[in-house]
Parts: C-alpha cells; sequence; structure tokens
C-alpha cells in the first residue's frame, strides 16, 4: 500500500508541474491556431458540417463538438479552464502510466532516465499516432469518432508494446516482433474521412501539426524529467531494500 502511495503521489506531483506549464505553452502556441481556424468552419461544405463531425485537438485543450445542440466552453476565461483542466488531468493520467511502466525496468532514478522514457512516451502517445491521425482544427472532416479512438488506442498500445520488446526483451526474435509492432498499425492504415476536402488554409493546418507536436515532445520530456525530479523524494528509503517502488 506504501508504495502505491508513493506511485501516486510522484505521479500527481510531476502530472500537475507539467500539466501547468503545458497549459502555458498550448495558450501561446496551439489555441491562437484553433482560434484561427474556427473562422474558416462556416465554409465547410454543409453535408460535412451536418455531419458534426468531431475533430482532434492538442492533448489537454478541451474538445469541442459541433452541431446545433452542442455545448463548448465559450472563449477567453472558459476556454482557458477548460484547457488548464484537461492539461492537469491527463499530466497526473500519464504521470501514473509512466511512473507504473517504468517502475517495471527498476523507475526513474536519473534526469537521462527521464529524458529517456519521455522520448519513449512522446513517440507511443503522440509521435506514431500522429503518422496515422494528425491533429485536426476545427472545420476539417475526419472518420468516424469510433474507428479513429480505436486505431488511436491499438497503436498507442503496439508501438508501447514493441518499443518495450526491443529494448528489455534481450532476444533477437522478439526484438524483431517489438519492430514488427511498430508497423502493423500504419500498414492496416487510419480510418480516413469520405472526402479530404477542407476550408482551412493547408499552411494554417501544418503549423497546427508541428506546434501541437513539438509541444507534445516537450510535455513528454518534461514530464520524464519531472519523474525524476520527484520520485527520490519517496523511493530513497525504498530503493536500498527493492529495486522498484512496485
Amino acid at each position: 500500500m506504501t508504495a502505491l502511495r508513493n506511485m501516486l503521489f510522484v505521479a500527481a506531483l510531476a502530472g500537475l508541474a507539467v500539466g501547468v506549464v503545458m497549459t502555458i505553452l498550448q495558450l501561446v502556441a496551439t489555441v491562437p491556431l484553433i482560434i484561427e481556424a474556427e473562422a474558416f468552419e462556416g465554409a465547410v461544405a454543409a453535408p460535412a458540417h451536418d455531419n458534426a463531425a468531431d475533430h482532434d485537438h492538442a492533448a489537454g485543450v478541451a474538445d469541442h463538438h459541433h452541431g446545433e445542440d452542442a455545448w463548448a466552453p465559450a472563449d477567453g476565461f472558459p476556454r482557458m479552464a477548460f484547457t488548464a483542466l484537461a492539461n492537469l488531468v491527463t499530466g497526473v493520467g500519464f504521470g501514473l502510466l509512466l511512473v507504473a511502466v517504468s517502475e517495471f525496468a527498476g523507475g526513474i532514478r536519473t534526469w537521462r532516465d527521464g529524458l529517456v522514457w519521455g522520448l519513449a512516451g512522446f513517440a507511443t502517445f503522440t509521435l506514431a499516432p500522429g503518422l496515422g491521425l494528425p491533429p485536426e482544427l476545427p472545420g476539417m472532416p475526419a472518420a468516424e469518432l469510433g474507428p479513429r479512438q480505436a486505431w488511436w488506442l491499438a497503436c498507442a498500445a503496439m508501438t508501447g508494446a514493441g518499443l518495450w520488446l526491443i529494448a528489455f526483451s534481450h532476444s533477437l526474435a522478439l526484438a524483431l516482433v517489438g519492430a514488427l509492432l511498430l508497423v502493423v498499425p500504419h500498414l492496416i492504415g487510419a480510418p480516413q474521412p469520405a472526402s479530404h476536402a477542407i476550408a482551412v488554409p493547408p499552411d494554417l493546418h501544418h503549423r497546427f501539426v508541428v506546434a501541437v507536436t513539438v509541444t507534445g515532445l516537450v510535455f513528454w520530456l518534461l514530464l520524464g524529467y519531472a519523474v525524476s525530479a520527484v520520485r527520490p523524494r519517496f523511493a530513497a528509503d525504498l530503493d536500498a531494500g527493492q529495486p522498484r517502488l512496485a
């Protein structure tokens, strides 16, 4: 129970700290692009608009759906507040996942370990899924939400498992299986919309993809580093007797 409590404390403190930083970064880098794209939403073809297809934002930016009865936070403070809340919840959630998985490999003990695990998290949850489902702006067509979510989850799970096998299996055969897992989701392909016609300028979408990818990289590197900084405060007395918290 003490080990579980310590893991929760490490994840919570690291995740909350990174969530605050990410909120500031997104308010500067991604939210303005989303607001700019919303000006083009009215130009979307009527059938696409009537479908009220969901669109993805940067991690932590409050999602909103379009339709006559759809609710979305108002511009200004409400949008900032929901963005901050989403980032804090995301930071703690991913922090707990990072701590739990890394403890099976001995824990994140140094800042170098934190950066390596952060890069692995970035590859698993941002880079690999983004290759098939790039971040979307308002006014962009998208496939049905259910199949997109299923593909995203499968891609993240296979990427994480593949990286684990490559790094820790100590077997060439298992490492090859891990490499295969990395490419399987992309061989299958992500669900695509019926039409790729968009009202959003391509340059705006490109800038958004770059901004989301860069902020995602910063998020994971900071999260890994934060865990390395916080963990010794809770695990120093346990490390002498066991190699990891769990």
